[in-house]
């Protein structure tokens, strides 16, 4: 290949495969392999950097993706052997500008082979630049498809200059074929996740900005219940009690709301410390919940046999787990119903249940409990409103503290909540 500055290749450059030594075809089938297991991106990212290492110059490799109805590109992924990085993750470009666009529309790669002339030729082109001040001398884009349709780039980097003959190019180019899988997944969740942090965020600011107009609105409204105001009748009380109880419904929905935003998006941090699991979780959450049993003239009970020992968690998250289970057996229980709380310790573990009496819920269902927003759909349980965040909360708090959680019951009969988790762990944070 000549020592040109900027070289655009057709398909008839391209060697076959067929004529790849046999370590460049047993990557190439490693590839398939960890595209057809599943393999993340990033695993096969990491596994190509360090084979091709061994078989071409390879001092940076580069992943980008198209955004912006595929009017910018943005670098994912940066691999290098040396620092400083200049060229780093988040750096963006237009794609209509310099050669990507031709790389995009052509379905073929590019070589430059003196990246330090082409920087001085190409003044408008900041990556060039950088990635000149990097060292690099050579670098080769080829593009990545799913579907036939460009979704970013692929491109290997040398400080050496003229590293990049059509040999390299064309295997270049079969790592990027093999690759349209695990790009496609990449992709999605890339776009997934950006749209699930906007939504998380909006979320918060929403809970946030409702939940003191709320405590304003019931402690108003209890207070005009209550006669403070002056002598109401009794249509006036049973509407002041009617709104308290609409806005406590909002209220706990915002505190759930916001609790789901924070885990999402990490703003919740994980603190874990020594414990005294019955005083700081379990006497606080009943003590919590207990105006609810009072309410419906629930009885409960608990059973705890044996001593609780001190245990590493978060109390205020699990606080959040267990309130979450006894506020639900008090909602799903009838008036006069009945509510036993069981804690016990044993094989490194603690175990607590929460079991009433009640319309339970059926096998079929069993398999949508913990998922994000899912409400049961059974008509006895259509009045009592749920809004399918406070089970998917506390699955992902036992989850993170390194437990399970799952539900048993016998449908129209009892309902019963378990969570365990280990009574040792390594202080963390909320991923």
């Amino acid at each position: 290949m000549e020592q040109n500055t900027l070289v655009f290749l057709e398909e008839k450059d391209l060697i076959s495969p067929d004529n790849f030594s046999q370590e460049e075809k047993s990557i190439l089938d490693t590839i398939n392999l960890k595209v057809a297991g599943g393999n993340s991106l990033t695993d096969i990212l990491d596994f190509l950097f360090e084979e091709t290492k061994k078989l071409i110059p390879c001092d940076r490799m580069d992943l980008a993706f198209v955004e912006d109805n595929a009017t910018r590109m943005v670098l994912k992924s940066v691999k290098t052997v040396y620092q400083p990085v200049l060229l780093n993750k988040g750096f963006a470009t237009d794609v209509g500008v310099g050669s990507i666009l031709r790389v995009f529309q052509t379905g073929m790669p590019s070589v430059i082979n003196d990246m330090e002339l082409h920087s001085k030729t190409h003044p408008l082109s900041d990556s060039a630049k950088l990635l000149a001040r990097e060292g690099i001398r050579s670098s080769m884009v080829c593009p990545l498809k799913v579907d036939d349709r460009p979704v970013g780039v692929f491109m290997s980097r040398s400080r050496k200059t003229g590293a990049y003959g059509i040999h390299e190019v064309s295997l270049q180019m079969a790592y990027a074929q093999r690759m349209g899988q695990a790009v496609e997944k990449a992709f999605i969740i890339e776009q997934l996740s950006t749209a699930m942090s906007s939504y998380m965020e909006m979320l918060s600011f929403v809970s946030h900005e409702l939940k003191n107009p709320l405590s304003s609105i019931i402690m108003t409204a209890k207070t005009l219940s209550s006669g403070y105001f002056g002598e109401i009748g009794e249509k006036q009380k049973n509407a002041a009690d009617r709104i308290v109880k609409k806005a406590e419904f909002l209220l706990n929905l915002t505190g759930e709301y916001l609790s789901l935003a924070g885990i999402e998006t990490g703003e919740i941090q994980m603190r874990n410390r020594d414990v005294d699991f019955y005083s700081e979780v379990i006497l606080a959450s009943v003590d919590i919940v207990m105006p609810m049993f009072r309410e419906k003239n629930i009885l409960f009970r608990e059973e705890s046999p044996g001593e609780i020992p001190e245990i590493k968690c978060d109390p205020e998250l699990m606080k959040i787990v267990l309130t979450n289970f006894l506020s639900n057996a008090a909602k799903y229980s009838d008036r006069d119903g009945e509510v036993v709380l069981k804690i016990r310790a044993s094989d490194g573990k603690i175990l607590v249940s929460v079991w009433n009496r009640g319309p339970g819920f059926p096998e079929s269902e069993k398999i949508n409990l913990f998922k994000r927003f899912s409400i049961l759909k059974t008509p006895e349980l259509a009045e009592r409103k749920g809004h399918g965040v406070g089970l998917y909360v506390t699955w992902k708090i036992i989850q993170l503290h390194g437990g399970r959680i799952w539900a048993d019951s016998v449908h129209g009969q009892w309902a019963e909540f378990c969570f365990e988790i280990p009574l040792m762990m390594d202080q963390c944070l909320l991923p």
